[in-house]
């Protein structure tokens, strides 16, 4: 398969992480030529994305592949292999449904995955005029997550206690002295892990329910991609959302999903714990994802409830 830009190769993506792997076009050409001869004539084009652990590349009209970018992201292979086709039919919302799962070659040494394409924008750059309908739709797709039940043991999410965090967001809030209020963030901080700990059974959760893992077609909601956080633990870490939408929009959420004010407060934890470790750490190689959560954080910080 021809280069698309002349005069040689793109380079590979901007390295995110210290010890990540070299991925470029070239590699997942070759790696798509040689496990999928069926996909081998399509176009392939590296795509933007604030997530922070997989290279993602769009093959064809319908399909999309997902590269770890790193060692510990490969659990996440697994994790969607083998519970997306479970959970997906039980929810409102399109997930990616997992045609192919390649192996380690060409000196790559992870699996990863061929997934059909979800149609839509993610909602960081989505079109949307009515914000109250996907404020219900989204309350609606995690109360849906919420009632599944695993048919067997299940993965843990990131949606445990807060408390083993402390020491890691306290460190970040003051990196970011010079930039928000970090007495305020140390304050809700301190509000959120001093909140009543979850008290009912593990629920199925997202785990990273932010915007560029929101699908919008036409305003409305379309797909959830990116599983890699999911499985079953408390439901507050699925609030990330709700501090993605507008103020109106986000008590709209609240009321339509019906949770009791410290699951709300834990949610404003997660959040918070989110964009602080996100910011610093990104803050040179994936400025739409830090712009994201920096206006997370102002809303976070300024509007409180």
């Amino acid at each position: 398969m021809a280069d698309d830009l002349v005069g040689g190769p793109p380079p590979p993506d901007p390295k995110l992480h210290e010890d990540e792997v070299v991925i470029d076009d070239r590699l997942v050409r070759q790696l798509v030529s040689d496990q999928f001869p069926a996909f081998s004539g399509l176009p392939l084009s590296r795509l933007a994305s604030t997530g922070t652990d997989l290279a993602v590349y769009r093959l064809g009209d319908e399909l999309v592949v997902r590269l770890p970018r790193i060692a510990w992201a490969v659990a996440q292979v697994g994790k969607e292999r083998r519970w997306l086709g479970h959970l997906g039919p039980g929810l409102p919302a399109a997930l990616p449904e997992v045609v192919a799962v390649g192996r380690p070659g060409r000196n790559y040494p992870f699996p990863f995955l061929v997934s059909r394409w979800l149609a839509g924008s993610d909602l960081l750059h989505a079109d949307v005029e009515d914000w109250d309908a996907l404020a219900d739709e989204l309350a609606g797709f995690v109360r849906a997550l919420w009632q599944l039940e695993p048919p067997g043991p299940a993965p843990g999410a990131r949606g445990g206690p807060l408390a083993p965090h402390d020491e890691d967001v306290r460190r970040a809030v003051a990196s970011l002295a010079g930039e928000i209020d970090a007495g305020r963030a140390l304050a809700l901080w301190e509000e959120a892990t001093a909140a009543p700990p979850w008290a009912g059974e593990p629920v199925w959760v997202h785990g990273d329910l932010l915007p560029g893992n929101v699908i919008v077609e036409a305003g409305r909601l379309a797909g959830v991609v990116d599983w890699g956080s999911a499985g079953l633990g408390d439901p507050a870490c699925d609030m990330m959302i709700a501090w993605s939408l507008p103020p109106a929009a986000r008590r709209r959420f609240r009321t339509s999903l019906g949770v009791d004010d410290a699951t709300w407060l834990r949610g404003r934890g997660w959040t918070l714990q989110q964009a602080v470790l996100f910011i610093p750490y990104y803050a040179r190689t994936i400025p739409d994802g830090v712009e994201a959560a920096r206006r997370r954080l102002r809303s976070l910080l300024e509007n409180g409830a």
